[in-house]
């Protein structure tokens, strides 16, 4: 998943009340840290404060900042594609399904400590 992706995902899950620039950059880079690489977070957050700047400009852009200085989040007012991206991500996300009339699992193991 590349910077931009992680960005919209990020914003389709804050909904309405946005996320600051600095929160934004350091969720981002905790999804891009792997075992073997780690990107600099000075640049990650540079990125994502240009592709915030870069893509809220107008009313109609994809993101819109929500009044607070440094708080963004998508705009489902007034961009088509906004509210698309919300119901994309909304359908990804796995939904807490209640067991129906499941018996309890009983522990059948054995203890190390019983004589």
């Amino acid at each position: 998943m590349n910077y931009e992706q992680q960005i919209l995902h990020i914003l389709s899950e804050v909904g309405e009340r946005g996320i600051s620039v600095s929160s934004l950059a350091k969720h981002v880079y905790n999804m891009s840290c792997t075992l073997f690489s780690q990107p600099d977070l000075q640049e990650v957050h540079q990125f994502v404060q240009q592709y915030l700047l870069r893509n809220s400009k107008s009313a109609q852009s994809l993101i819109e900042s929500t009044g607070r200085r440094g708080y963004y989040r998508l705009n489902t007012q007034n961009n088509a594609d906004a509210r698309q991206l919300m119901l994309e991500f909304a359908e990804e996300m796995p939904e807490a399904e209640e067991p129906e009339n499941e018996k309890p699992s009983q522990d059948l193991s054995l203890s190390l400590f019983d004589f």
